[in-house]
């Protein structure tokens, strides 16, 4: 019990130095990163086939991978955003992005595909449906190992992924200044494919 509380007060301390050190960015750097971010993700195999691809919209100086979206429209990629589900407990819908979509800002000031646009089922696609999910990070480490937020939305939502069926490839996206040595991981954390930031790609190391 008492290791179990030194780990959540180390993880809820690393989360707060990793989010001041995103946030530290000036927008200037901000715009290169993102800039560079989205020319590394255009030469991944799991980006260039991908028909149904989830992304998110930034906040609190997470790197911005939306500068990916007109070169995605114009391959004809169907793009999706996660949006809190209602009434469950940290839980996410991926509903279709497109100029038409209604937008609201979410319990956390996030904006997100408005509740009605996103109740309708034709409007949001199953996670196992969707080729590719670009995910935010607080922090990751040398193995692609991921740190969120500690909600554990995706987590949840990603859960069917221990289980045989189809599966999305996911990809977390971050500034390279959120790298750390090692990450504490837990039985319910999703392994990510990749992690890609403005400086590098890294992949799992299978042993």
């Amino acid at each position: 019990m008492q290791d179990s509380l030194h780990s959540a007060d180390y993880k809820r301390a690393l989360r707060r130095e990793l989010r001041r050190r995103r946030q530290s960015l000036s927008p200037r750097e901000q715009h290169q990163a993102a800039s560079r971010l989205c020319q590394q993700l255009k030469r991944l195999p799991e980006i260039r086939r991908a028909r149904r691809l989830s992304l998110y919209l930034p906040m609190m100086g997470e790197i911005d991978p939306t500068p990916l979206i007109p070169w995605l429209r114009r391959r004809g990629v169907s793009i999706y955003l996660p949006v809190l589900r209602p009434f469950s407990t940290n839980t996410l819908w991926f509903v279709a992005y497109h100029h038409a979509t209604p937008m609201i800002k979410n319990r956390f000031g996030i904006n997100e595909p408005a509740t009605r646009f996103a109740a309708k089922r034709q409007h949001r696609l199953p996670a196992w449906a969707l080729d590719t999910l670009i995910v935010p990070l607080v922090g990751f480490d040398a193995q692609a190992n991921r740190m969120g937020m500690g909600g554990g939305f995706y987590d949840r939502s990603l859960a069917f992924m221990r289980r045989p069926g189809p599966k999305p490839t996911l990809l977390g996206v971050a500034h390279d200044c959120q790298q750390v040595d090692t990450l504490p991981i837990e039985p319910w954390d999703i392994a990510l494919s990749a992690v890609v930031s403005d400086k590098q790609i890294i992949r799992p190391k299978t042993f």
